[in-house]
């Protein structure tokens, strides 16, 4: 039986999906200037300097979303400074997280020196000068949030120092959220959306230091609750209040807040990730009932039905479509 409410909040039709750019094909001389003028469009205008002699290996995947940016940056060892001309020339207006995967990374930001470890988020306003190094290469996510977005969600006009947040196992659980949601949404197998709402109270939790609204925390703790469990037909209100730390009605009221119902986010959720694995069409053999199933479906006949009235199309048309 198909849940309660179970008419999802509406969306885009168009699931978006990581766009990657890479420096490997470029010859030697052009692909640092390459990496730049990328950077500066996707993300932030820096200045590069590679660290190894011979050739600059990178790749970025880019994901941008109504507000917010998201990317993951791989490269081998270099340099990247945003000075003041810089900034002024190009500002970003934005605050940035970086949350490092591989390797440590020398910050030097307002006189003073960090080095940011692996399992550790960093957070910054990137219209601060600052320089960064990868002695080991670089590996690591990053969210980059409009700087008028940011003030309304925290109540902060901006960052003004850098804050490193432990985003390890056992620690920041709000930060590790983040990570694992925007790993997910830049993956090259089956990227899962990412629900950008959920990204924003994660960042203003983390940026804050916890000090937003209960209500922001707790939303978020709700929702990263039901990323990790998405594919479970038996997840129910009840998991996902004892999984965040607060009580059914509680967890209903902050649903209701925002606009939606606990069943109605469930259903999204799923049904966009969904969407975004049979427009992959990665293997042809995989049906569009097994891929029901996978994203927490019991019902073929009721999953149909609400793949065509979210997206306007068949499932089974988005999987014909992409293995063709």
């Amino acid at each position: 039986m198909p849940p309660a409410g179970d008419d999802p909040a509406p969306t885009v039709a168009r699931v978006r999906r990581p766009g990657v750019f890479e420096t490997r094909r470029l010859s030697e001389d052009s692909q640092v200037a390459a990496w730049e003028r990328h950077n500066a469009a996707a993300l932030v205008a820096l200045s590069c300097r590679p660290i190894d002699a011979h050739g600059f290996d990178a790749q970025e995947v880019n994901l941008q979303l109504d507000e917010v940016h998201l990317a993951r940056v791989r490269a081998t060892r270099h340099l990247v400074e945003r000075p003041a001309a810089l900034v002024k020339e190009m500002p970003a207006r934005s605050i940035a997280v970086y949350a490092s995967l591989r390797g440590e990374a020398n910050l030097e930001y307002a006189g003073r020196r960090k080095v940011i470890r692996p399992g550790q988020l960093l957070v910054c306003d990137v219209d601060e000068p600052f320089v960064r190094g990868f002695g080991h290469g670089l590996d690591e996510l990053a969210v980059k949030v409009p700087l008028e977005t940011f003030a309304l969600r925290t109540g902060l006009a901006s960052m003004p120092s850098p804050l490193v947040v432990d985003a390890g196992p056992g620690q920041d659980p709000h930060g590790r959220a983040l990570v694992q949601m925007v790993g997910r949404a830049l993956r090259s197998d089956r990227p899962m959306p990412a629900d950008e709402g959920t990204v924003l109270d994660l960042v203003s939790v983390i940026a804050t230091a916890g000090k937003v609204s209960l209500a922001t925390a707790h939303r978020a703790a709700a929702k990263a609750f039901i990323e990790d469990h998405l594919a479970d037909p038996g997840l129910s209100a009840t998991g996902i209040a004892a999984g965040a730390g607060i009580s059914e009605r509680h967890l209903s009221r902050l649903f209701a807040d925002a606009g939606t119902s606990v069943p109605r986010h469930i259903l999204g959720r799923r049904l966009e990730l969904a969407h975004s694995m049979l427009a992959a069409g990665a293997d042809p053999r995989i049906r569009t009932v097994d891929v029901a199933e996978t994203c927490g479906f019991t019902s073929a006949s009721y999953f149909s039905h609400a793949f065509r009235k979210r997206f306007g199309i068949a499932a089974g048309d988005v999987r014909r479509a992409a293995c063709a």
